[in-house]
């Protein structure tokens, strides 16, 4: 079978109407050049902002979830990066384990009780920075108990979005937290009290 193979300007005038085509960079926008870091306040970019968590299951299974979809800021003061902070709020009703039954049970009162406790956050209240890489000492609050967590922070990337146009930095954190001082420790110590957490967090201005 022969086939028709018609120009795109024809389909245009065919159409009447326009196209415009979006040329798509030549590399990532995002660069670990942190000269593409900027100072000021950044907002977090929800879209591409994570919260991981891995936990032991019965010394059989190291089980993972997720977190996404947090709110909040970040400061950044580049002249001295000791004063920068970060605010977040992550909604626990986002809580995703790819199991709907664990889901469901996870947010029951006898762990994060999402219902009455609709919301974790972390507030930091120290920075300290060197080269790309950072400690960030902050209250985290959950289930309405705070505790001090200490988080160790790498630079990611920085630059433009090509597609909305904003300053972009993103950066990995990893830590952990004991979740029977939240008032979750069920199963322990059958199951882990140690929960392991990887961030990845993206901000945008």
């Amino acid at each position: 079978m022969r086939k028709f193979l018609i120009p795109a300007a024809a389909l245009v005038a065919i159409a009447g109407g326009t196209v415009v085509i979006a040329q798509a960079p030549a590399s990532a926008p995002g660069t670990k050049d942190v000269a593409k870091v900027t100072g000021g306040t950044y907002t977090v970019d929800g879209g591409h902002t994570q919260v991981l968590f891995a936990y032991d299951h019965m010394g059989f299974t190291n089980n993972m979830g997720i977190f996404a979809q947090p709110t909040g800021t970040l400061t950044l003061d580049k002249a001295n990066l000791s004063a920068s902070k970060v605010s977040i709020e992550l909604p626990i009703a986002g809580l995703k384990t790819g199991i709907p039954a664990l889901d469901e049970h996870l947010l029951k009162p006898d762990f994060f009780d999402g219902a009455k406790f609709p919301t974790a956050t972390f507030v930091s209240t120290a920075v300290k920075a060197e080269g790309t890489s950072a400690t960030i000492t902050g209250n985290l609050t959950i289930k309405g108990v705070t505790k001090p967590v200490t988080l160790d922070a790498e630079f990611y990337g920085a630059g433009a979005n090509p597609m909305n146009k904003k300053e972009n930095v993103g950066f990995v954190a990893t830590g952990s937290i004991k979740r029977s001082e939240f008032g979750m420790g069920g199963y322990v110590p059958v199951v882990g009290d140690t929960v392991e957490l990887k961030i990845i967090a993206g901000f945008q201005k």
